[in-house]
């Protein structure tokens, strides 16, 4: 059934009931018209610093998002910061297991004797020649130069 079918059947209706209620009507005053007015001159008008152009940060949104932004760029250099740290770990780790490995390296045990007994040695001698008031930087610079000449040449027998 359709509804003009159902609305044939049903009351009949007046045309004053039929018709649309009419539409609210706002009733305008002078004096309610001056009421919603704002008074310039009242405390609750918001007023700038007069250094205000000059002020770095304007708004409570341009502060936020500055905050914001600290905050990123800690959290990225603290990441940053933590990658190099894990990176120098692995380095470290690689040294020690690159010394471990060579623990037994005949060539390597020498060179590590070598080179203590040659330090203990210029150490002692160079305090002696000091107790004795005999130690100059003209000798320093020569056993400089045969502890350099000994390393160069250990380098290219150890190769």
């Amino acid at each position: 059934m359709s509804y003009a079918a159902a609305a044939a059947k049903g009351p009949k209706q007046s045309p004053e009931d039929a018709r649309a209620p009419p539409p609210p009507e706002i009733e305008k005053t002078e004096a309610e018209s001056t009421i919603n007015l704002v008074d310039v001159d009242g405390p609750h008008v918001a007023a700038v610093p007069a250094d205000f152009e000059e002020q770095k940060v304007k708004t409570t949104t341009q502060a936020e998002r500055l905050e914001r932004e600290a905050q990123e760029k800690y959290e990225a250099e603290k990441k940053k910061a933590k990658e190099a740290v894990e990176k120098a770990e692995e380095k470290a780790k690689s040294a020690a297991g690159s010394f471990r490995r060579n623990e037994d390296n005949p060539v390597i045990l020498g060179n590590a004797f070598l080179v203590t007994a040659i330090a203990g040695g210029l150490g002692y001698g160079a305090y002696r020649k000091h107790l004795q008031g005999q130690l100059s930087w003209k000798l320093v610079g020569i056993w400089g130069g045969a502890v350099g000449a000994l390393a160069v040449a250990d380098y290219f027998v150890s190769k």
